[in-house]
């Protein structure tokens, strides 16, 4: 088990996590499960490279466990603890409670090769890799737009439909670096315990690109680029909020029991904010 930080907040609590830091590996695929209806079960495989982290952002369920013949069950029930699941461990999702969501941070990108979906081919597996290098995944690349945060505007800020695989056991959204993300993901973050109606954020960034999710619940996003400003209400699990450099934002409106996950490109650095807003119009004004 992996205690993360906690920032506490009579707004709110905040966990972060970045690569390498928190965590032993870079983050490459991140994905959430819910709407998983009671008494389901969800996994029943093991990775030959990949490594995960399970966190339970909202509810509860257990996480079990099959290495070396030994079968290990963890309750999730915090948002701030994740479960590390290192390579060729068979695991399954089961006692899922109402409202629980999974978050699920992996080492690699999807590659249905890296499954295991048979106990047995488990020790076949170890010994395999015992001889041989591990599999190197390689990341797709894609165009990533460079902007300058002087010259962003609330036009550059994207509402993204991400997708969800519909399952009867339970909804699954994926995002993948540099794929359906434009961006490599540095640092996940996620408010909750958030008081109805209470606001958040009131910053802007220099260089920092984010992705913004109303994991569970519902809550408004104000973009302002200096000039303008616009509110998107984000309601759906599948439904991303890009924020570009430059923009400042404010969090507001949020409904009772809602998460804010936000996925970001760069991990944290204070001299990166602008915390004040008479600071950041002189910055967007400046030639």
């Amino acid at each position: 088990m992996i205690h993360f930080p906690i920032i506490s907040d009579p707004r709110g609590n905040l966990t972060f996590i970045e690569s390498n830091n928190h965590i032993p590996f870079t983050i490459q695929r991140v994905f959430w499960i819910y709407d998983v209806p009671g008494g389901e079960t969800r996994g029943g495989h093991a990775y030959t490279t990949n490594e995960e982290i399970i966190i339970a952002l909202s509810g509860s369920f257990d996480v079990i466990t099959l290495e070396n013949d030994e079968t290990t069950r963890h309750t999730l029930n915090r948002s701030y603890s994740g479960m590390y699941v290192p390579p060729l461990t068979w695991r399954h999702l089961e006692n899922f409670s109402t409202n629980a969501l999974a978050l699920i941070i992996s080492s690699n990108f999807f590659s249905e090769e890296d499954y295991i979906r048979e106990k047995k081919l488990i020790s076949s597996e170890r010994k395999k890799i015992s001889n041989t290098k591990q599999k190197t995944f390689i990341q797709s690349k894609v165009n990533q737009v460079k902007l300058d945060s002087k010259k962003t505007t609330i036009e550059d800020c994207n509402s993204i439909n991400i997708g969800v695989i519909h399952k009867e056991k339970g909804n699954i959204t994926v995002l993948e670096n540099l794929k359906n993300i434009p961006f490599k993901i540095e640092r996940i973050y996620y408010l909750y315990d958030v008081p109805g109606g209470e606001e958040r954020g009131g910053h802007a960034h220099k260089k920092l690109r984010q992705f913004i999710v109303a994991a569970m619940g519902s809550f408004d996003v104000i973009i302002d680029d200096g000039q303008s400003k616009k509110t998107i209400q984000l309601n759906r699990s599948f439904n991303c909020l890009e924020i570009v450099p430059g923009i400042w934002r404010e969090l507001v409106n949020f409904s009772s029991g809602s998460i804010c996950l936000v996925m970001a490109s760069h991990s944290y650095d204070e001299t990166d904010y602008f915390r004040n807003y008479s600071h950041y119009q002189k910055y967007k004004s400046d030639d």
